[in-house]
């Protein structure tokens, strides 16, 4: 079979969404080539993660690749991928140069090939992501791994987003506490969640692959006695109050949502944030203390940013 490889370069911010529009184009995985791979410091003993060579980066702002195949489709699958991108500005979300290229790619090339990006790394205390395909054991008493398959996944676990998430989880989450993990995408930050000790998690998304992505990796982690997925706009089916909120979505969203996550948290619950940028932070803090939260933590990484906001007793 023939397929073709949609290149985007686009920006930091427009990561997560960019993502989101190649995966309801029909993609069943995004690589993507930042160049602060290349800088970033990671806790972790894996030699493997400083061994990305230079010349597959951008030099400037990210790539992101997925994979169509190619039929005749295929022309109007990239003009709806460039229009939704597009879209994008509507939102105030930077999307960068948003250079679309397409190729011609054998599928041998493009099935294993992007694997060599992705390898164990340890993004937490206690916490290390891994995919499938490596064979690895932890090396501490206290590690737990998280495996993740990210053929159909919403990245590999690795983002600073999801790194800030998980690194506040382990930080504010209780063990026995109720979680709900809003956009969930992989699943990722339910499996962690649960893995740290939490009695009951509800993940959320809107988007029919991400709930099916979910379910394979909670299932795949031997985490389904306590993760429950469902499909949802934010927390519109949500009915139970809980201890932790997380939320790892767009700034815009997450102001959208701040209210209901007050309304739905126990007293003292938590509301956990990121895949927001420096230029959000204003508006994001603005809206949570408006809704009635305190800010707890603000932490960065990159240029990225989580905030953890507490309800009040």
């Amino acid at each position: 079979m023939k397929w073709s490889e949609i290149s985007i370069q686009t920006s930091q911010e427009a990561v997560d969404p960019v993502s989101n529009i190649l995966h309801e184009a029909g993609a069943s995985g995004v690589v993507i080539e930042d160049p602060e791979d290349l800088k970033r410091d990671w806790e972790t003993k894996f030699g493997e993660i400083y061994e990305l060579s230079p010349d597959d980066y951008p030099e400037e702002g990210v790539l992101l690749k997925a994979y169509l195949p190619v039929n005749s489709f295929l022309g109007d699958a990239v003009d709806e991928i460039k229009e939704a991108i597009n879209q994008l500005l509507a939102y105030n979300i930077d999307i960068g140069h948003n250079k679309v290229t397409v190729s011609e790619v054998n599928e041998e090339d493009w099935a294993t090939a992007w694997k060599k990006y992705y390898k164990p790394v340890k993004i937490s205390d206690h916490i290390t992501i891994t995919p499938t395909w490596e064979d690895y054991k932890a090396v501490q008493d206290d590690e737990m791994i998280i495996e993740l398959d990210p053929g159909m996944a919403f990245g590999t676990g690795t983002h600073p987003t999801t790194v800030l998430c998980i690194q506040a989880l382990e930080k504010h989450m209780k063990k026995g506490s109720t979680v709900v993990d809003v956009g969930t995408g992989s699943g990722v930050l339910s499996i962690a969640a649960a893995k740290l000790g939490a009695a009951r998690v509800e993940a959320l998304d809107l988007d029919e692959v991400a709930v099916e992505s979910a379910l394979l990796n909670i299932t795949l982690n031997n985490t389904q006695d306590i993760v429950s997925v469902q499909q949802s706009n934010l927390l519109d089916q949500v009915k139970d109050s809980s201890d932790i909120i997380v939320a790892n979505i767009l700034a815009e969203v997450v102001v959208k949502m701040t209210k209901d996550a007050f309304r739905l948290l126990e007293p003292n619950g938590k509301l956990i944030t990121s895949g927001i940028i420096q230029t959000k932070r204003a508006m994001v803090k603005e809206a949570m203390l408006s809704a009635g939260f305190q800010i707890d933590e603000i932490v960065e990484m990159e240029d990225w940013i989580a905030i953890v906001a507490k309800k009040p007793e």
